[in-house]
């Protein structure tokens, strides 16, 4: 259990947290909410140990083994699965141990050694690593790959892989989600569902907290209040608590304002002098309630269009790709070397060779039309944006665009587009040049200091290097600078990423008023589902409608994931050499049709005969996984239950952990039996014996 007990956390001069106090059970999944700045990352390194309580006491059972992402870059030449595998220190030391005692040649230590990386799970510790780091969005070729060949981004997911990797029972996560694309979020997702320790998680993700957690810890004016229920359920809890906050306020200053009233009244007459004073005396024992202070609200609009050209955009047999020379503006993920490498950006353009990534392209884009650009990583989805962008040049084909076109593009960097050593103002002077919206100096520069404060640019932050900002202050100048041009075709890449929930909530806000043509790639499903209308699949080298909603896209990618793993299993298998005796007993003559159904019924029934005890054992294990979500969904009721003794939140907090643990083992169980009937579907049907007659 971890327990804080009037915990104060201060960052410089500013409190954090004053007098907060909580307790976290074993194997609860908490998302940690709050503002940017609330101090969520603090309370985050107070929990792993980095930090210390400047007053009250942090206690966490001992023992806890804890797991986080390394914030560092890793620098190494490892393959990356060993990276991974590394992870695990306990499996680490016990491997050096069995090295020394090889060494040494003493037989005991080596079976020792031998037993305890046994425990350790040595036994399928690759497997487990390779798992992660293709559900991360790899591909098999890359296993052993040297980490420094991949860019930033994918090092960062081998940082998490590796966090993955070593066994925990805290796992603490903060902004687990920010460089991972649509399928690896998917695949954390249903990870960190099975994951059987205590979960502590930072995302500004609504859907992921909504997956993933079950407790939800808010941070607010230095205080720490904990609701049960993920972030949908906290959301409506608060929303309930400050309308009776409110309401509460409003009835007291009705109270107030009526005894001040009779007390400015009659405080001068000497028949109510003592009713007057005995007035004053219950306003100062009156326990004020506090108003509701509403959070400052980030909210922007886009400009209406000066013109709607329709179609906006036609691309005929549009060949997307990236020419020698733009070798350097690769997205990480679509570099034009193999796979998801920094290799590329580090190539001479003179000695590159041009790579195509889409062709075939027949698209053509309409007015008012609202596209979530969908697809898996790598695929070719920022390579469309870009060129529809005009920032590559289409490598064949043609995109005709209509008259009047002015397209606002949100790079997937922000850095694509800001330049570091720039303040605000600077870039707005820039723009407002380039686009002939200038007027007199003084006149302009006022006009823009006001268009940044809507932004939440105050008067000093608007003469500050844009280097010195935050990821959210970077995309916020960044869509500040869009809607100054009032562009009637929208292409955000990722324009979420470092935006926290207010300021997502804003930016769908606004997206969904805007009156002109919206192209989306995102990895927040909130944010696709609130504002696209149709969604294009980028896959296979070319792209197409997708007939379908998100959890369509869900299922396609699990298929998808399926479809390639038999490939590669069909690429494994060993293929029948000329002449092979077993090719010799097959029977060489056609059956006639009565007698093909007669065995393909036959072979349907062996078929159902094999897969039996696994689909048996899959239904007894869904219907206990049902019953064990009905008691946890009762314990975490009553955990959350105002006044409830130590000894039953002891005992509570005992029976969630062990029924969690089950949970564990039950999904382990039926992930077993589904992959054996799996196996046994694609496995071919024992040959027929036939009796001659």
């Amino acid at each position: 259990m971890i327990e804080l007990k009037d915990i104060t956390l201060r960052r410089g001069a500013k409190v954090l947290l004053e007098g907060a106090s909580v307790s976290i059970h074993p194997g609860e999944k908490v998302a940690l909410v709050g503002r940017n700045g609330a101090g969520k990352s603090t309370l985050l390194a107070l929990l792993s140990g980095a930090l210390h309580e400047d007053q009250g006491s942090f206690t966490r059972l001992a023992g806890w083994r804890l797991g986080q992402v390394a914030q560092h870059m890793p620098e190494t030449d490892e393959p990356a699965t060993d990276f991974v595998i590394s992870g695990d220190e306990r499996l680490t030391h016990l491997r050096e141990q069995l090295s020394k005692a090889e060494q040494s040649g003493d037989g005991m230590a080596i079976a020792q050694s031998h037993s305890d990386l046994q425990d350790a799970g040595a036994h399928d510790a690759r497997a487990r690593a390779e798992a992660l780091i293709l559900g991360l969005g790899f591909t098999p070729d890359q296993l052993q790959r040297p980490v420094n060949s991949f860019s930033g981004g994918w090092r960062m997911r081998l940082q998490l892989a590796r966090a993955l990797m070593a066994p925990t029972d805290l796992l603490l996560l903060d902004e687990p989600t920010n460089h991972l694309d649509l399928d690896a979020l998917v695949w954390l997702e249903g990870w960190l569902e099975r994951y059987a320790g205590t979960l502590i998680v930072i995302s500004h993700d609504r859907e992921f907290l909504d997956a993933v957690s079950r407790v939800t810890l808010h941070i607010d004016g230095g205080r720490l209040t904990r609701y049960g229920g993920n972030y949908s359920a906290f959301e409506t809890l608060r929303a309930q608590q400050l309308s009776l906050q409110q309401a509460a306020f409003a009835k007291q200053q009705d109270k107030i304002a009526h005894l001040q009233k009779f007390i400015d009244r009659f405080k001068a007459k000497a028949t109510k002098a003592r009713q007057a004073q005995s007035r004053v005396k219950a306003l100062e024992r009156m326990e004020k309630i506090a108003p509701v202070l509403a959070e400052a609200e980030f909210q922007f609009e886009f400009l209406e269009p000066a013109s709607l050209p329709n179609p906006m955009l036609v691309v005929s047999d549009g060949v997307f790709g990236y020419a020698a020379q733009d070798v350097s503006n690769a997205p990480e993920s679509e570099a034009p070397s193999a796979g998801p490498t920094g290799a590329a950006s580090q190539l001479d353009p003179e000695s590159a060779t041009p790579r195509v990534i889409l062709r075939g392209v027949n698209r053509t884009v309409l007015a008012g039309q609202r596209i979530g650009i969908l697809g898996a990583n790598g695929q070719g989805k920022s390579t469309f944006v870009k060129t529809v962008a005009r920032t590559l040049a289409l490598q064949g084909g043609t995109l005709t665009e209509g008259k009047g076109l002015s397209i606002g593009y949100f790079a997937q960097q922000e850095l694509d587009v800001l330049r570091p050593q720039d303040t605000p103002l600077e870039h707005m002077v820039r723009l407002a040049r380039e686009t002939g919206q200038a007027t007199s100096e003084s006149a302009r520069e006022q006009q823009l200091r006001n268009f940044l404060g809507r932004f939440n640019f105050p008067g000093e932050m608007v003469a500050q290097p844009v280097g010195q900002f935050s990821g959210g202050e970077k995309a916020r100048l960044a869509l500040a600078m869009i809607v100054w041009q009032r562009p009637n075709l929208l292409l955000l890449d990722e324009p979420t990423n470092h935006l926290d929930l207010a300021t997502r909530e804003a930016l769908a806000v606004a997206l969904n008023e805007f009156e002109g043509t919206l192209m989306l790639v995102s990895h927040d499903r909130a944010l696709l589902r609130s504002v696209c209308d149709e969604f294009w699949l980028v896959a296979r080298g070319g792209v197409a409608p997708f007939d379908g909603d998100l959890e369509d896209y869900q299922r396609y990618l699990l298929d998808e994931s399926r479809r390639r793993k038999e490939e590669q299993a069909a690429q494994a298998a060993p293929t029948p050499r000329t002449g092979d005796p077993a090719d010799t007993q097959r029977p060489s003559t056609a059956l006639n049709p009565a007698e093909q159904r007669r065995q393909e019924a036959q072979r349907r029934q062996q078929q159902a005969e094999r897969t039996r005890p696994h689909q048996r054992a899959l239904q007894q294990a869904e219907q206990r996984m049902q019953a064990i979500e009905r008691e946890r969904t009762q314990l975490e009721a009553r955990l959350s239950t105002a006044g409830l003794a130590p000894a039953d939140l002891a005992d509570a907090g005992r029976q969630l952990k062990t029924l969690q643990d089950e949970l564990a083992q039950l999904e382990e169980a039926w992930l077993t039996h589904a992959s054996a009937i799996e196996a046994l579907a694609a496995a071919p049907a024992p040959e027929q014996v036939h009796d001659g007659g």
